[in-house]
């Protein structure tokens, strides 16, 4: 039996070009890659090609705990595409697409089994929307 797919999307009122850079850039990522105020990414790299990795270090402000989240691309397609298999296999797909100055993302991913769909699905779309507000203000 197949993962469940959850799919969460934004539209960013920003040129194609500039959110690409922001979502990739590993200076940008370590500013908004959270789902809630209580955490953060205080370090973050990205070798965005082919068998390269995404790592992206993600931690409670107050220390208790923490994770690598780490991805290894398998397709990527400038302003357009991003396929990547986080470390434990599951695969997640980053669409990209633009009308005008509006960018519209589209990320794909395979549920993990310990948590609710809902809550994968709240975390991820959370970080979605803190991506939009960053690139909105940059």
């Amino acid at each position: 039996m197949g993962k469940d797919k959850i799919t969460v999307n934004t539209s960013v009122n920003s040129p194609i070009s500039k959110v690409w850079e922001l979502w990739n850039g590993p200076e940008h990522i370590v500013k908004w890659n959270t789902a809630t105020d209580e955490w953060h990414t205080p370090r973050a790299s990205n070798d965005l090609k082919k068998g390269g990795k995404l790592i992206a270090r993600m931690e409670a402000k107050d220390g208790s705990m923490g994770f690598d989240f780490e991805g290894t691309y398998d397709e990527i397609i400038p302003n357009e595409l991003i396929r990547y298999k986080i470390a434990d296999g599951r695969e997640v797909s980053v669409s990209f697409s633009s009308e005008g100055n509006v960018t519209n993302i589209s990320e794909t991913f395979e549920a993990e089994e310990t948590n609710s769909l809902e809550m994968q699905k709240n975390g991820w779309q959370a970080i979605m929307d803190n991506f939009k507000k960053y690139a909105e203000s940059n």
